[in-house]
């Protein structure tokens, strides 16, 4: 009875400790989700076809003789040339009173069609006029369209980025589509490692191609850009005595020299053509040399230290020294690491500025110093992690607590316009309604998320509704900063190039919808779509009207292609995050076929879940469309044939891919809702939808496999999740034979103490292994006069049953899971046999095994269902499921080495029981450890999930599965020094202990002590 009520005992204790357990692992994965609140909706049109306005010629232009004035007066003679024909003739007269102020962008046009007049207060003002006649001209429209107005323009800052100045289009470097660096490598056959640093042939290149894509942006109305770089200019001359950073003869000193007077040139031009200029850089940003300074007089990265700070500080003011047109820095603290770096450069950056102190104090410095030096600070609020920092982007809450009070009029905070990342289905950034800080907004034209600028895709209504509703909420709205051609990976997608490679012009659109709508918001976005394709593709009217039906349908077909709507319109949060509205295509054209993203997919949107299949045929529709209406146009009314041709490509890439999509979502869709409910007509629909994927899939690998421009998406994934869904049914019903066996062999364990039973063969090895493994005080008694042959089952049955469940928990495909299973099992064993010696094995044996068996029948149950799919359908999905099945689970296991522990106590006393259990569970513990930390954990995670397809396969590949799901890196050795703990306790256990004094107690207790004096 004591050694039953013990056992009901240690049952409850071990039950609550899985409990315990199976909250922690429900409150880590937090799933739930809510209806995204406030996504803009998105009203595409087609403007009235109007016929081209031929522009006059101008014979005679009366303007002042400068730099600035003449660049836009060429912009405009190469617009009236391009026209290709002229109508009638004009002059045009420029005026203006001052240079400056730079914010004042107003203009008057005046006169008569025979005579035009542009006036301004500065000449911002008469050069943006000039830029404007020269926008009408290449749209088709009048010259005259303002003629008797005042223009100006609603938000004074529009800054671009880099654009691709510098990069060369390398197609070998694009063609494997897996590197998923994010340094554009712009300059980098400019910059060279040694003496003398600059590549003098290279840089009169990139001077070139700098100085184009300046005029371009002028041209297009923005007026300010924004160049990588900071570091990479400074000597530190006024950190101490100048040489505690960078030695006299440090290399690092003189490559700033050059890069000063290699780059200078070209940023003096810009700002000569009216541009400001700001160098981009992360924070930190760091060398090596730098790095140790920081460890030997901050002892590390002090972010907090408002000291640590004033090193930046004295590079700024060294910056503005060297290059005086510089006219600020922008800096971003979310994002950082290698992924961001130029190989072999000994520049880098560090994710290091994390908590709220480090940002006021980087911040309050920098903003002082732009102050004082008649500079400005662009402070990104993008940032990734958790607290404050992390979600500043996103809740206003967070924003306050980081930037409230630092209201330095040098300072200005850029944010995304969408709350989140540049995906659809986000709700427009409320962190820009509020804040006392100047603010601009951030935009997007090559969509990183959406096939890298490669489909149609008019962003025009969305951003008329974001900056409409910005300037009205925050009176602190003032600018925009457009990217051009920068965000995500570089050469992971499709090879398309602003002004020199690919078909660029496709989401030029966004990068000139950006800023008109920037100056005038209320503008109709369809009036400029049409402007567009007057200046790039067609003047017929047919032709323009084919395009712009086709690119009004455009959104329509992005959004139902590439996201699963009623998932994709749910604000969702898992594992602590909240996951973008995509996932299934994981950053950035990887289709993943992880079990994780799939089930919460399809959980989401179970009540719609018809629609959201439903939404892959409608894309495909919308995209055969779009296809039919421009393939259709006359390719005499093109004014190039290749722009048509790419364009046409482009319509089919996007049918393609998204049939290959629209039948993936309906098998993986069709296969979960199988996993949920059992249903033979969804098992129907998930084969012949697998059919139709394995078809098209196929088509887009032959056909955009070898593509740069039109890059095939990712599919590994996909193909891996595919082989696994294809093997669920088979494994269950592997499972349930198995399990049927397991169940026959525990019952013929129960059973065996009856006469017609005991003869049968192997009852008596089965009813030790009952017998052991339910009561392990009984487990000598159990194996008593057992034959060498039932010996021999105690172990082999455990063993198969053992392993055959871990194969089909693994599909048989994870060869990783076996042998690390296996080889715990194996350590744990040498420790209990090397513990026992000379003394027989069978009884812990039988109780070990025992205990196996009674876990490998609960997850046998768990997997007969519908095999390891419906598994893991259940543990990402249902809270109840996965909390009774980890307590139940958990406390087996535990009961494993209770078990282990009871049967061995018989022989060798409860205390030195005890200490083996422990030694053998440290050593496993630390064995493996050590393994996984000479392997490395991010490898050895990256082979087990690659194999079982849990989380998304790309995460290992561009983020790291250690980074995302914020593993510490030093994890296998915490394992190592706590198993070592234990290894040492238990050994402490097992070791006898002598007895200071033998008083009457003592004797007393003698017979209680007899079995740990054993040798």
């Amino acid at each position: 009875m004591r050694q039953r009520l013990t056992l009901l005992g240690a049952a409850a204790a071990l039950l609550a400790l899985g409990a315990g357990v199976a909250v922690q692992v429900s409150d880590a994965l937090g799933l739930q989700s809510e209806p995204s609140v406030g996504i803009p909706v998105e009203e595409l049109a087609v403007a009235p076809t109007l016929a081209a306005v031929l522009p006059p010629r101008f014979t005679g232009i009366d303007a002042p003789d400068d730099l600035r004035t003449n660049t836009a007066l060429d912009e405009l003679r190469e617009a009236v040339a391009d026209a290709g024909a002229t109508a009638g003739t004009a002059t045009l007269t420029v005026r203006f009173d001052a240079f400056e102020p730079e914010s004042e962008q107003s203009y008057a046009v005046s006169g008569s069609a025979e005579a035009i007049t542009i006036t301004a207060p500065t000449r911002a003002g008469a050069v943006l006029g000039v830029y404007d006649l020269a926008s009408a001209v290449r749209a088709g429209r009048s010259v005259t369209e303002n003629l008797g107005q005042t223009v100006d323009s609603a938000l004074p800052f529009r800054m671009v980025d880099l654009g691709a100045v510098g990069v060369k289009p390398d197609a070998a470097a694009y063609a494997d589509g897996t590197d998923y660096s994010h340094n554009s490598n712009a300059f980098k056959d400019v910059m060279l490692a040694d003496a003398p640093y600059i590549d003098t042939a290279e840089l009169a290149i990139a001077t070139s191609e700098f100085e184009e894509y300046v005029r371009h942006s002028l041209a297009l109305g923005y007026n300010a850009i924004a160049v990588p770089g900071f570091i990479e200019y400074l000597t530190f001359d006024a950190v101490g005595d100048g040489t505690e950073i960078y030695g006299a003869d440090d290399p690092h000193r003189a490559r700033a020299l050059a890069m000063q007077e290699a780059f200078g040139p070209l940023l003096e031009y810009a700002d000569e053509l009216g541009m400001k200029v700001y160098l981009r850089t992360d924070m930190l940003a760091l060398s090596t040399p730098l790095a140790q300074y920081f460890d030997e007089t901050f002892g590390g990265l002090a972010t907090e230290d408002p000291r640590f700070w004033d090193v930046y500080r004295a590079g700024l003011d060294e910056l503005y020294a060297a290059l005086p047109v510089v006219d600020g820095v922008v800096i971003r603290i979310g994002e950082a690491g290698r992924v961001y770096d130029l190989p072999g450069w000994d520049y880098y950056s560090e994710l290091a500025v994390t908590s709220v102190d480090a940002v006021r104090a980087m911040l309050t410095t920098f903003s002082d110093q732009a102050e004082e030096s008649g500079r400005e600070v662009i402070f990104r609020s993008w940032s990734v992690g958790v607290g404050a920092v992390g979600d500043m982007h996103t809740n206003p809450e967070s924003y306050a607590q980081v930037l409230d009070g630092i209201d330095s009029p040098a300072l200005v905070v850029s944010t995304k316009y969408s709350l989140g990342d540049f995906y659809s289905y986000l709700p427009l950034n409320t962190t820009l309604e509020t804040g006392s800080q100047r603010r601009i907004v951030e935009f997007q034209s090559r969509r990183e998320f959406e096939a890298f600028g490669a489909l149609p895709n008019d962003l025009g209504s969305l951003y008329q509704t974001a900056l409409a509703h910005f300037i009205a909420s925050n009176p602190n709205v003032e600018g925009i900063w457009t990217w051009t051609q920068d965000g995500g990976p570089w050469r992971a997608g499709p090879l398309t190039l602003e002004l020199k490679a690919g078909f660029w012009q496709l989401y030029e659109l966004n990068t000139e919808l950006a800023v008109r709508l920037a100056r005038d918001p209320s503008l109709d976005p369809a009036a400029l779509t049409a402007d567009w394709i007057h200046e790039w593709f067609s003047d017929d009217p047919a032709t323009v009207e084919a395009i712009a039906t086709a690119m009004s349908e455009s959104r329509d077909a992005v959004t139902g292609g590439l996201y699963i709507g009623p998932f994709a319109s749910q604000r969702v949060e898992a594992l602590g995050l909240e996951p973008p509205p995509m996932m299934w295509i994981f950053e950035w054209d990887i289709l993943t076929g992880d079990s994780a993203v799939l089930s919460v997919i399809y959980h989401v949107s179970k009540s719609e879940l018809e629609t959201a299949i439903a939404g892959g045929a409608e894309a495909v529709r919308t995209a055969e469309s779009m296809r039919d209406l421009v393939a259709a146009s006359d390719p005499a009314t093109w004014k190039d044939q290749a722009l048509r041709e790419q364009f046409v490509a482009a319509l089919d890439y996007q049918v393609n891919l998204f049939e290959t999509l629209g039948s993936y979502r309906t098998m993986v869709l069709r296969h979960s809702q199988w996993l949920d409910t059992g249903s033979s007509t969804a098992k129907e629909q998930w084969a012949a939808a697998r059919t139709a994927f394995d078809g098209f899939a196929a088509e887009h690998e032959a056909r955009y496999g070898e593509s740069i421009e039109l890059p095939a998406f990712n599919l590994t994934a996909a193909r891996i999740g595919e082989t696994r869904a294809a093997l669920d049914l088979p494994m269950a019903w592997l499972a349930r034979v198995v399990g049927v066996l397991l169940v026959l062999w525990l019952a013929l364990g129960v059973l065996a103490r009856r006469p017609r039973f005991a003869a049968w063969p192997g009852a008596g090895a089965a009813r030790a292994l009952w017998l052991a493994g339910t009561r392990p005080w009984r487990a000598a008694d159990a194996v008593a006069g057992l034959g060498t042959g039932s010996r021999a089952l105690l172990v082999v049955v455990p063993a198969v049953l053992l392993v055959a469940s871990r194969g089909i928990y693994t599909w048989f495909l994870s060869p990783s899971h076996l042998l690390f299973t296996t080889a715990a099992w194996l350590i744990f064993a040498a420790a209990i046999a090397l513990a026992l010696r000379r003394r027989s094995p069978w009884a812990v044996i039988a109780a070990v095994g025992g205990a196996v068996l009674l876990r490998t029948l609960l997850l046998l149950a768990v997997l007969a269902v519908r095999g390891p799919g419906h598994y893991w359908f259940e543990f990402w999905t249902d809270p109840l499921a996965r909390t009774a099945y980890i307590t139940v689970a958990f406390a087996l296991f535990l009961w494993v080495l209770v078990a282990a522990g009871w049967s061995l106590g018989i022989q060798i006393g409860a205390r030195r029981a005890t200490g083996v259990i422990l030694a053998a569970a440290g050593l496993v513990l630390a064995a493996l450890g050590g393994f996984l930390a000479v392997v490395g954990l991010e490898q050895a995670l990256t082979v087990w999930n690659d194999e079982m397809s849990l989380l998304p396969w790309g995460l290992s590949r561009i983020l790291g599965l250690t980074v995302y799901l914020e593993i510490p890196a030093a994890t296998p050795w915490y394992a190592v020094v706590g198993g070592g703990i234990l290894l040492l306790i238990g050994l402490l256990l097992t070791l006898p202990w002598r007895r200071a004094s033998r008083g009457p107690s003592a004797q007393r207790a003698e017979p209680h002590a007899a079995p740990d004096a054993r040798p």
